[in-house]
């Protein structure tokens, strides 16, 4: 029964994420949702930079709080190993969702590109950076990242398999292809906003800092492949040496 019981709370944090980031592309890209990061509840400039700012902070903090390995080694005294990812998908989903739900929009306009065939191409550009970030998790095990592969091993009686190093495809050209998505995503759009400008600029300054922690965690786990990879490939943007290799 306790298998039963993680496999389908597994299963639902992985629905509620799915659906969550799906709501996220759209409130960032400005299409078909009714909230988004250019729509929505009106308040003062300085109470929207106030409350914007706080729910970018406790989002960047939760998940980087959450997905240290000091941090994982303290949580599991509480929460069973198999569903540790899956509940740290759920509150990560929990801060995204609180995000776009209280946001407040900043409509004063930036930069707004009125060609529409360059209007087409940016738009274009930036939905590319969303499936560039999506597909990059498949690369290095989506299932496992979000906690699936966890409840299923643990519903069919399998240990995990044992972590190894690997530069799947485009982590040939970059080491953080799915932070380049969403820089992609966030940046490129014919119609930029003061408020969408604040996400962007932000959440671009949070990645620097989650690919910090991030390194030095991988580091620590691989040693010396790691850091013979991490001066051969390219943090974000790829190289010429990288694209003869």
């Amino acid at each position: 029964m306790g298998r039963v019981i993680a496999l389908v709370y597994g299963l639902l944090c992985y629905a509620f994420f799915f659906a969550t980031f799906l709501y996220a592309i759209f409130f960032v890209e400005n299409m078909l949702v009714p909230k988004t990061v250019d729509v929505g509840q009106q308040s003062g400039i300085t109470e929207a930079l106030i409350i914007n700012l706080m729910l970018m902070s406790l989002f960047a903090i939760q998940h980087s709080v959450m997905a240290r390995p000091q941090f994982k080694q303290w949580w599991m005294q509480f929460v069973p190993k198999t569903v540790e990812r899956s509940t740290y998908v759920l509150f990560s989903t929990l801060a995204l969702a609180l995000l776009c739900w209280q946001w407040r929009p900043i409509t004063a306009p930036v930069w707004h590109v009125a060609n529409p065939v360059a209007a087409t191409l940016l738009t274009g550009f930036s939905l590319f950076g969303w499936v560039l970030a999506l597909f990059s998790t498949f690369l290095i095990n989506h299932f496992e990242l979000f906690g699936l592969q966890q409840v299923v091993n643990n519903f069919a009686a399998r240990k995990m398999p044992a972590i190894k190093f690997r530069t799947p495809l485009l982590y040939n050209f970059v080491r953080h292809p799915l932070y380049l998505g969403f820089v992609i995503a966030f940046w490129a759009t014919p119609a930029m906003s003061a408020g969408r400008l604040l996400f962007a600029t932000v959440t671009t300054a949070y990645i620097f800092v989650g690919i910090f922690l991030e390194e030095r965690d991988l580091v620590d786990a691989f040693g010396d492949d790691y850091r013979r990879y991490r001066q051969r490939v390219a943090m974000l943007v790829p190289t010429f040496a990288s694209w003869r290799r």
